[in-house]
């Protein structure tokens, strides 16, 4: 069964049809929207201070979702696939995002939506990334701006199978 525990009182609060994998951990001040999935060994730790998740997002195996003790609260969109061992940490992550295997996106960065952050890129603390554009690199730059074929090809398409793959363990 998955870890899911209260932090002072406050417990995790789920969507509709949302998959949580046996092995992740989910605590404190998270909500999730409809139609995620947190994937095996995947952490969601809203233990000091609060993280949003919205509709139809997917957490992959081993990635981290957290946050900076009052200071900064991770904000997910809707649409969005956060890659295996990403690291999301007190940031604001807009709509129709797709963050990269292995990408780190630090305190205060913004993404904005239909973006692409590369696997294994370093989105510095405080970085803007424009709203439909690719950012790759340590530290993370822009490389192009996105075509429709990425946002409905890539952004869209992950998202979906994301859900596919969610049935398979219900």
């Amino acid at each position: 069964m998955p870890v899911i525990l209260p932090v002072e009182g406050v417990s995790p609060k789920f969507g509709n049809n949302c998959f949580i994998a046996p092995n992740a951990t989910i605590v404190g001040d998270v909500y999730m929207g409809n139609d995620c999935s947190v994937w095996f060994n995947a952490v969601v730790r809203g233990d000091v201070n609060i993280i949003r998740i919205g509709n139809k997002v997917n957490i992959q195996d081993g990635a981290v979702i957290h946050c900076t003790y009052k200071k900064t609260q991770t904000v997910i969109g809707h649409n969005v696939s956060i890659g295996h061992n990403a690291i999301v940490h007190g940031c604001t992550v807009h709509d129709n995002v797709l963050i990269g295997m292995g990408a780190i996106v630090m305190d205060g960065a913004e993404i904005g939506s239909h973006s692409i952050i590369a696997a294994g890129a370093v989105v510095l603390e405080g970085t803007i990334i424009e709203h439909g554009s690719i950012y790759a690199g340590v530290p993370a730059k822009k490389v192009k701006d996105i075509s429709e074929d990425l946002i409905s090809g890539q952004i869209q398409r992950i998202a979906d199978n994301y859900i596919h793959y969610a049935n398979w363990f219900r």
